[in-house]
């Protein structure tokens, strides 16, 4: 479902905006439109990595699976 919403820019950037949609071939609602998409579907996916990194951290790694007791072991040379 569509909602409009009302816009207030300063009228420099405004003009600035008339010119790139023109230079683009579109409307400045559908160049905005498409703008706010690209930043939400980019939000969107950095928030869905965020959950995937956070999981596998929170499982933790297997590191080769060495325990040392005794700060010597951990030090010896092989």
């Amino acid at each position: 479902m569509k909602q409009n919403i009302t816009l207030s820019l300063d009228r420099d950037v405004l003009k600035k905006v008339k010119v790139l949609a023109a230079e683009k071939d579109v409307s400045v609602t559908r160049l905005l439109t498409e703008e706010l998409t690209k930043i939400v579907h980019e939000d969107d996916q950095y928030e869905s990595s965020k959950r995937r990194a956070m999981a596998r951290l929170k499982r933790g790694f297997h590191l080769g699976g060495l325990t040392f007791t005794r700060r010597d072991e951990l030090h010896e040379r092989r």
